[in-house]
């Protein structure tokens, strides 16, 4: 009967534990969290002094975080010397309970309950009250913890989306004059030298005029002018990535004085004019090769991160036939999908596409993969995780970026579906009796807008050979020659047409008549599909 009490009791408080769940998992800082957590002890257990203390490891020295009450720094050792074997001590002369709780990054909290005011000790129903609160505090921190790596691989990821676009967006058509300077310096040298000429420039301008040129003097106290102006002079110059490059010589000294340059050096002047040119060109071309070979790697590196996202194998649910594929039209595409087991018979079914290709693509599509296998640990409504998805690729993502999105979370046991469509093409539910519905219910795509629109779901139910079909446009804007598209209309027919398939046919049948349709012009865009039976 005792027990039967205790459980009723514990039934009636399950609905503040998850409260206090999700207080605690709303902190911002570790501090937070656990002045949260006393918050939630005091409200539960009426003390007079509650302690809470934190150490990073088990060698390092306790610190107090949240003190409620007279604290004595001697108390630390109720702490220290109790019994690692054990975690919760209960009837300390000072205290109610002392409580050692390690935590999954290998630190420790440490909790002191003080008396109660009646000065009564706790109850069974306390102490299992206490356990669950525990609970509630590792389940929160780990979270936490996952919130905190999960800004560190957006920051990541953002860090690398701006280092790739760099590489991308910026040309080589910039000289790069500091460099060059020591190359012009050194040929004016030695132009003087072999021509006896008593100074020297070059001038670099832009062949359109428009922009001031720079010059480049030896000796450097020579003004430009008595160069440019003297009637004793010779030049050549050369073009280059839409820049003029002239290398003039003033006044051939000899003994008898001031004279004309003759024809030898007027040669040496342009064989010099020469290497230099060479000497530009092959920078050029070397930093040209070295920065394309390393925009290979990355784009190799980005193509083998998404290829490790996009799975291999999708799992089998009892009941169901489950088959997907994902044709990139470029090395590293923007389509993505998934199916992942969250347990209890519970899988997740995920379709996206990234607006563009490429890296800048692929990488949004590793930040939703990371966010996607988070979120879902938790377990959260879908209409709640896809506003939290919205804001995260809205913040991690440059302006003309978004993603089309849909996820349906399928419960195997009963065949219910919670769908959530954010912006992506309608997905097709054809019913055994050959009704087609269209699931739209959502929002907009994420990272379009943070509006704070909420998005709407809805729930459906599988039934026997009822069949779900996810695609991207890639599918229905599949072009030929004539540039005509394989269209919705015709990727509806064959999906009705042809769904008695199994999973696995009906994936490659519409992928061949897609095919047929393109007959060998280009592929313009990813091919993504998934295709859900049940049996």
């Amino acid at each position: 009967m005792e027990n039967n009490l205790l459980v009723e009791r514990l039934s009636l408080q399950a609905e503040s534990f998850q409260e206090g769940f999700k207080i605690l998992i709303q902190s911002g800082s570790f501090n937070e969290l656990v002045k949260n957590f006393r918050h939630l002890l005091r409200a539960n257990f009426i003390i007079t002094n509650l302690h809470l203390l934190h150490k990073k490891s088990y060698d390092s020295n306790w610190k107090i975080i949240a003190p409620s009450g007279q604290f004595d720094e001697s108390d630390i050792t109720l702490l220290n010397h109790q019994d690692q074997q054990s975690l919760i001590y209960y009837g300390e002369k000072k205290y109610n309970a002392v409580i050692i709780l390690p935590l999954s990054d290998s630190s420790y909290l440490g909790i002191l309950l003080g008396n109660r005011l009646d000065g009564s000790a706790f109850s069974d129903f306390d102490k299992i009250t206490l356990q669950i609160l525990l609970q509630v505090f590792s389940s929160a921190y780990e979270s936490f913890l996952n919130q905190q790596k999960e800004k560190k691989l957006i920051f990541e990821l953002n860090e690398k989306v701006m280092q790739l676009s760099n590489l991308i967006d910026t040309g080589i058509e910039i000289s790069r004059f500091d460099k060059h300077n020591i190359l012009f310096e050194m040929a004016i040298e030695r132009m003087v030298s072999l021509t006896n000429s008593s100074s020297a420039l070059v001038s670099i301008s832009e062949i359109d005029g428009n922009t001031r040129g720079m010059y480049i003097i030896f000796p450097v106290a020579v003004p430009v002018e008595s160069i440019l102006d003297s009637p004793y002079k010779i030049e050549s110059s050369f073009e280059f990535r839409k820049k003029i490059y002239r290398f003039i010589l003033s006044e051939k000294e000899t003994r008898r004085g001031v004279t004309h340059f003759n024809d030898l050096d007027k040669l040496l002047l342009e064989a010099i004019t020469r290497q230099v040119k060479a000497g530009i060109e092959n920078d050029y071309l070397l930093k040209e090769s070295i920065e394309k070979e390393q925009m290979e790697k990355e784009i190799r590196i980005a193509a083998a991160i998404q290829q490790r996202i996009i799975p291999k194998e999708l799992p089998r649910i009892e009941g169901f036939e489950l088959s997907g594929i994902n044709i990139p039209s470029k090395e590293v595409g923007g389509d993505y999908y998934d199916c992942i087991d969250i347990g209890n018979g519970k899988y997740a079914l995920i379709i996206a596409d990234v607006t563009g290709k490429g890296i800048g693509a692929a990488l949004l599509v590793n930040t939703l993969n990371a966010a996607l296998y988070s979120y879902l640990e938790f377990q959260l409504p879908l209409t709640e995780m896809t506003d939290k998805l919205n804001k995260l690729i809205y913040n991690s993502s440059p302006s003309d970026k978004f993603i089309t999105f849909f996820i349906a979370v399928l419960d195997s046991k009963t065949g219910n579906l919670d769908v959530v469509n954010a912006g992506h093409n309608p997905v097709l539910l054809l019913r055994k009796d050959g009704r087609l519905e269209k699931i739209e219910a959502g929002g907009i795509g994420l990272g379009m807008l943070d509006l704070g629109i909420p998005y709407q779901g809805q729930t459906l139910i599988m039934n026997p050979d009822d069949r779900l079909f996810l695609y991207t446009d890639g599918i229905p804007e599949a072009m030929n020659k004539n540039e005509e598209e394989y269209s919705d209309p015709r990727m509806i027919d064959f999906f009705v047409s042809n769904s008695d398939c199994s999973a696995s046919e009906f994936i490659q049948a519409i992928v061949k008549d897609v095919n047929r349709h393109v007959d060998g012009a280009p592929q313009s865009d990813d091919i993504t599909s998934l295709f859900l039976k049940r049996i």
